[in-house]
C-alpha cells in the first residue's frame, strides 16, 4: 500500500494542468482513481462493513429533490453503508434530468455529526484514512458539481463531516438553535472531505481560521454574521423549517430544467478552477495525522459523542 501512495504523490506534482482543467467541466468524473493509488471499489468493500442508518432522496415534481441523512439515534452520523449509499443518491441525482434544485437535511432535528465512531476505529491506520478521505473527497466533489441548485439545512447540529457537508452546498440555512462545529482539531486531525478548502471559499481564509481552531463557535447568529448562511429560518420545527427552505430555493430555480441546469454547470467551472490542487494537499497533511497519538487517543476516549 505504501508505494501505491508513493507513485499517486509523485503523479499529482507532474499531473499537466490541461488535464486537471478538462475535469472542472466533467461533472461525472472523479479527483481520485487508480493513477493516485486510489481503488474505488477495495474501499467500497470496506465500508459495507460498518451498516448503520439510510441516506433517503425524495424527487418532488417541481424539481426540488429532498436528500436525507437518516440514522437519529447517532446524530445521523455516516455509517460506511451511509457513504455508500451517498455515493449512490449522487449518481441518481446526476441523472436526474427534470431536477433544478436540492435540499440536503437530516432526520429528526439534526443534521449530522460527521463520521460514525464504529468506522472511524475501523479505519485508524493512515492508508485507510487517505483511501476514505478520497472516496468522499470523490464523493462530495460530484455532489457540488451537480447541475443542481443545492442548499443545506442545517437543525440543530451539524458537527465534523457533517459540517464539511455543508459546505459542498451552493447556500445555507439555519434554525434558530442550529449550531456548525468543525470538531476536527479536537479528534486529532483536520478536515479531509474538502472542507477546507470549500470552508475557505465562502468565508475567507481569516475566519476560517478561527472556525476551524474553534475559536469562532458558529451558532445561527455568528455565522450569519459571517456570511456562513444566508438565512435564519423562523421556526426550528422539523417540517415547519423544512417548507420554509423549499420556499426559499423555489426563488432561486424558476425556468425550465435545461437552463437552470447549464446556468449551474457555468458557475461551477468558474469557480473550481486549481481546486485540485488544493484538495490533494489536503489528503496529503492528512496522512501526516490520521492514525496519530493525538487522534487516537480521542477515538479512545470516545469525546466527539459526548455531551
Amino acid at each position: 500500500m505504501v508505494w501505491k501512495l508513493e507513485m499517486a504523490t509523485s503523479l499529482l506534482k507532474t499531473s499537466p494542468l490541461s488535464v486537471r482543467t478538462k475535469l472542472l467541466h466533467q461533472t461525472r468524473s472523479s479527483l481520485y482513481n487508480t493513477s493516485h493509488g486510489f481503488y474505488e471499489e477495495e474501499v467500497k468493500k470496506k465500508l459495507q462493513q460498518f451498516p448503520g442508518g439510510t441516506v433517503d432522496l425524495q424527487k418532488e415534481d417541481n424539481g426540488i429533490g429532498i436528500l436525507t441523512l437518516n440514522n437519529p439515534s447517532k446524530m445521523n452520523a455516516f455509517s460506511g453503508v451511509m457513504m455508500l449509499q451517498l455515493l449512490e443518491k449522487v449518481i441518481e441525482l446526476e441523472n436526474w434530468t427534470e431536477g433544478k434544485g436540492l435540499i440536503v437535511r437530516g432526520a429528526k432535528n439534526n443534521f449530522c455529526s460527521g463520521s460514525d465512531l464504529n468506522a472511524v476505529k475501523g479505519l485508524a491506520n493512515p492508508e485507510d484514512g487517505m483511501a476514505l478521505c478520497m472516496f468522499m473527497q470523490n464523493t462530495l466533489t460530484r455532489f457540488m458539481r451537480l447541475p443542481l441548485i443545492s442548499v443545506a439545512l442545517v437543525q440543530g447540529w451539524a458537527l465534523g463531516g457533517g459540517a464539511e457537508f455543508t459546505t459542498a452546498c451552493d447556500f445555507r440555512l439555519m434554525t434558530p438553535e442550529g449550531k456548525i462545529r468543525f470538531v476536527h482539531k479536537e479528534m486529532g486531525i483536520i478536515p479531509s472531505w474538502g472542507g477546507t478548502t470549500r470552508l475557505v471559499e465562502i468565508i475567507g481564509s481569516r475566519q476560517a481560521l478561527k472556525v476551524l481552531s474553534g475559536a469562532l463557535k458558529l451558532d445561527s447568529k455568528n455565522a450569519l454574521n459571517i456570511g456562513m448562511v444566508e438565512e435564519v429560518l423562523q421556526s426550528s420545527d422539523e417540517a415547519k423549517s423544512l417548507e420554509e427552505a423549499q420556499e426559499w430555493l423555489r426563488q432561486f430555480i424558476q425556468g425550465p430544467p435545461e437552463v437552470i441546469r447549464a446556468l449551474k454547470k457555468s458557475v461551477s467551472s468558474g469557480r473550481e478552477l486549481y481546486l485540485e490542487e488544493a484538495l490533494q494537499n489536503e489528503r496529503d497533511l492528512l496522512g501526516t495525522v490520521w492514525g496519530g497519538p493525538a487522534n487516537l487517543e480521542a477515538i479512545a476516549k470516545k469525546g466527539k459523542f459526548n455531551k
